[in-house]
């Protein structure tokens, strides 16, 4: 059946874009506030339109689930993937479009954010070196943006300079290849982080089903490894990448085929061995779907994973001893295209962004079953397609 959304390129030119533990939750609790009190700051990236604010800020009281918005900023064409670097001084944004200052690019963003505030300012912007950015990261040691170019397939190395401001790319890989499904005509990087150890980063290509490995050198250069670290099945369209956070496992979400891999990770290798491949659907359900986002819960007891088109959050429980996932749930949701979810640190409540509905909701998260409760909490906003949640940093 027709897709019921546009493609990414064109849902753009449509918009005219030319943790875990006691001691760590009190660390995220704001000063002089009680545990039920605490509250959490959540950064969204959207497409929505240049002229208006499209990076927003609000404050979750976990609590309650509830939502408060705190300011918002322009953040150029199309900023939809975010990140923050720890110190909460800089917040990096990709530029999801396919020509940046009249150079076949996306662009990067880095804008200073007002301690007291949560407010953004521009610092500076450089070209993403490839077209469509779709997710950026830092690494461990907080000296490069790492990003995925997913118009042509590249990743690249971005150094961080003075005050946190971009310098221009230091090194930029070019994936080749292709798969059998229609949307891989050609390779297309999708996701670009380190590795828990920071030993490595990895990119995950949805165009050519390839996760590829990498060193970083001192300098900013990536070197990419002599093999691929894992293979997908053809036409998987693998999407997006996430590590447990305290067992050598990862977990692949397959776009195209609407599949979730768990992955065993030799991390003196920099290497991924298959455990298991489940689909994220429900048995029966044959209409079209895309998966999107895949997040492990802070307890590393269950994983999420999004369906587009499902339209669904699907839950699994994750064996203690093999990583082996287990079905507990699928997760009606109340909007369209939950392109992004997340967590809180404290892994009480899910946030939802729902891209064609222009809504965030969010949900109570069981922490002995996984299962997911509403709130009754639904915000608008235009197209949010990222959520950060950070702890609540502000001064003011």
């Amino acid at each position: 059946m027709p897709q019921p959304f546009r493609s990414r390129r064109n849902f753009l030119l449509t918009l005219g874009a030319g943790l875990a533990g006691s001691a760590l939750l009190a660390a995220c609790t704001r000063a002089g506030l009680s545990a039920s009190d605490q509250s959490y700051l959540v950064y969204v990236g959207t497409y929505g339109p240049q002229d208006q604010e499209n990076i927003l800020l609000y404050r979750l009281t976990p609590a309650t689930g509830a939502l408060t918005r705190v300011t918002g900023a322009k953040g150029g064409a199309s900023p939809s993937f975010l990140t923050v670097d720890a110190g909460r001084r800089t917040l990096y944004a990709v530029n999801e479009v396919d020509n940046f200052q009249n150079t076949p690019n996306g662009g990067v963003s880095a804008f200073a954010i007002d301690a007291k505030t949560g407010g953004l300012t521009l610092l500076n912007q450089q070209a993403s070196g490839g077209t469509i950015p779709c997710y950026i990261s830092l690494d461990k040691q907080g000296k490069h943006a790492l990003v995925a170019n997913y118009g042509n397939g590249t990743v690249a190395a971005l150094p961080l300079g003075e005050g946190g401001t971009l310098r221009a790319a230091s090194s930029v890989d070019q994936h080749t290849g292709h798969g059998p499904h229609k949307n891989q005509t050609n390779p297309r990087g999708h996701c670009m982080l380190p590795d828990p150890a920071g030993k490595y980063c990895f990119a995950v290509d949805l165009g050519n089903d390839t996760v590829y490995g990498y060193t970083l050198a001192p300098g900013g250069q990536l070197q990419r490894l002599p093999t691929p670290a894992h293979q997908t099945k053809p036409g998987a369209g693998p999407r997006i990448l996430t590590f447990h956070p305290s067992q050598p496992w990862a977990y692949l979400i397959n776009e195209l085929d609407s599949t979730m891999t768990a992955l065993a990770y030799d991390a003196s290798k920099g290497t991924f061995q298959e455990i298991q491949t489940l689909t994220t659907l429900p048995a029966g359900f044959t209409e079209w779907n895309a998966c999107a986002d895949v997040h492990v819960s802070s307890s590393g007891k269950f994983l999420y994973g999004s369906n587009r088109g499902h339209n669904s959050l699907v839950v699994y429980a994750i064996d203690p001893g093999s990583g082996r996932l287990t079905l507990v749930e699928h997760v009606m949701l109340p909007g369209k295209t939950p392109r992004s979810f997340t967590f809180d640190p404290s892994g009480r409540v899910v946030l939802v962004a729902h891209q064609q509905s222009d809504t965030v909701v969010t949900y109570f998260a069981d922490a002995r079953t996984g299962r997911l409760t509403p709130t009754g909490v639904s915000v608008p906003m235009t197209a949010p397609v990222c959520l950060q949640v950070y702890p609540d940093f502000l001064r003011g």
